[in-house]
């Protein structure tokens, strides 16, 4: 076999904030059980077929600890199976209609539902940790770790960073019995000195964006030591990425493809097709799963070629360098994948069969660093993958109400905090209230809020959600500060009931960063 053209890693972001108990519709719970049923049970389905054709390092998979305590849980896992039979019924209504297209939809979704239900019935009883450590000790991805429930880490303080990674990290390892050595960090942002926060639990590498590496005057067609540290940094290439999904353009949108903004709103089924972009709702035509899946065959051929030129293209560039070799990377929500784009999985399924056949290297990013993709070092800015590429969604006008908030809460929770753990018999054993009031900052700080204020998205949800959780904080550790211990262990008893996200949370985790 001829030496491969260079490597490519898809890496897939999984995360949802904390839902539970927190709303359903048409926003809260729902998002979950929508994204579980459209995303996670066929991209996992996807996975463990090419495990059983023999694939290995296939990709890297992002998991959120916030998502994966949702995944686990069993209240969630119940109302999903009631949403499971929920999408089933409402199917067998639209399949009784007078319209043949809608006839046609009803019986689509219903065959959809019944074979989600009963894949979810077959491996998902358990929760999600059972069936990701199948694929991980299979060698056929690599789990990326996170902060605790998501948070913007620039914005935060040092102890606040330093103590959600640790409790990210002890969550892995008591769901999937190991602690992930690489990690995505929240909206991909960084800031000077995260690295050694990071190597601090265990990580060796982590994901910024194209730009943040491309400003330091670092292609992305490599990765890169960051600083004076050990620690590796992968960056997206936008020019491939882009290729599927940007702000723009990007195979979901698509004539054939399902669309995504049209509704049956009787039934709440997306029964249409983009025909085009500019296309009204109303006018938009019956959806044809049989072109939809000539265009995944398209599309996947297509991207395939972008990424052989592309990775020709960086090989040309990259001279005699010792061992050269080039990489792209490739980074998306898993999301995107059968949720927004209702053929992603069939499309990703075909181009992880093709690359191989082409010539390129489909490993993780733990294999790209195994295969010496590491070219040297690099002095990176600040950076994100929101708009604009800098903090412009979490900090600019439209919520900066928000990050100042965040930071005065911060600040009040911290000092709190290390005042009840100066008593050093408050040290000995863990208090339920302080667990409380520090998973309340930590889902306040949830770096979700602010973005969707920033991009109008369900704005008045997310506001109320810093409120809940804001509240929550403030009320419990006045109660704590003022040395109102029975009653803060009564109110954090109540919240717990609701907010009980990262079980194994231990507030010392924080103390321990103060001294």
């Amino acid at each position: 076999m001829s030496k491969p053209i260079g490597t490519f890693c898809l890496v897939l972001h999984t995360h949802l904030p904390w839902l539970a108990h927190h709303g359903a519709w048409p926003v809260g719970e729902e998002w979950l059980h929508q994204a579980w049923s459209a995303s996670y049970l066929p991209v996992i389905e996807l996975l463990e077929t090419l495990a059983d054709e023999g694939q290995r390092n296939v990709l890297t998979l992002g998991v959120s600890p916030v998502l994966a305590a949702q995944l686990d849980d069993p209240y969630c896992i119940k109302e999903q199976r009631t949403w499971l039979a929920n999408w089933q019924l409402r199917a067998q209504g639209m399949a009784g209609s007078r319209e043949q297209w809608r006839r046609d939809a009803g019986t689509r979704e219903f065959r959809s539902a019944l074979a989600a239900q009963h894949l979810f019935e077959a491996r998902w009883q358990s929760g999600a940790s059972p069936v990701l450590r199948r694929l991980l000790d299979a060698g056929v991805i690599e789990i990326l770790g996170g902060p605790a429930a998501h948070n913007f880490q620039p914005l935060n303080q040092g102890a606040t960073v330093r103590a959600a990674l640790r409790i990210g990290h002890d969550d892995a390892l008591l769901r999937r019995g190991s602690s992930p050595t690489g990690l995505w960090a929240p909206e991909c942002a960084y800031t000077p000195g995260l690295e050694h926060h990071y190597a601090e639990v265990g990580i060796t590498h982590f994901m910024v964006d194209g730009p943040t590496m491309n400003s330091a005057g670092r292609s992305t067609g490599a990765a890169w030591q960051v600083a004076d540290s050990e620690v590796v940094a992968f960056a997206r290439d936008l020019d491939v990425t882009y290729r599927v999904w940007s702000p723009r353009k990007g195979y979901p949108g698509g004539k054939w493809y399902r669309d995504f903004h049209s509704f049956d709103h009787e039934w709440g089924f997306r029964p249409a097709r983009v025909t085009s972009t500019t296309t009204p709702a109303h006018e938009k035509a019956p959806y044809n799963p049989v072109r939809a899946m000539q265009a995944v065959e398209r599309d996947a051929r297509d991207f395939v070629r972008v990424v052989r030129d592309r990775l020709l293209e960086l090989g040309a560039t990259m001279g005699s360098r010792k061992g050269a070799n080039p990489l792209v990377v490739a980074a998306y929500d898993t999301e995107l994948f059968g949720h927004w784009w209702h053929e992603g999985p069939q499309w990703l399924g075909q181009v992880l069969r093709l690359l191989p056949e082409c010539g390129v290297t489909v490993t993780t990013l733990q294999g790209a660093m195994d295969l010496g993709h590491v070219a040297g070092r690099v002095d990176l800015a600040n950076g994100s993958w929101g708009s604009g590429k800098d903090w412009r969604v979490w900090e600019g006008d439209q919520v900066k109400d928000l990050a100042r908030t965040n930071s005065d809460l911060e600040v009040q929770v911290l000092e709190t905090l290390r005042k009840y753990f100066d008593e050093p018999a408050h040290r000995r054993t863990r208090s339920f209230a302080a667990d409380q009031l520090a998973r309340e900052l930590l889902l306040t700080l949830a770096s979700d809020w602010a973005f969707m204020v920033s991009k109008d998205s369900a704005a008045e949800y997310a506001r109320g959600r810093i409120g809940v959780h804001l509240c929550a904080a403030k009320d419990l550790g006045n109660l704590l500060a003022s040395g109102h211990t029975i009653a803060a262990e009564t109110l954090a008893k109540k919240l717990h009931s609701r907010d009980y996200a990262l079980a194994s949370l231990d507030a010392r985790t924080f103390a321990q960063f103060m001294d």
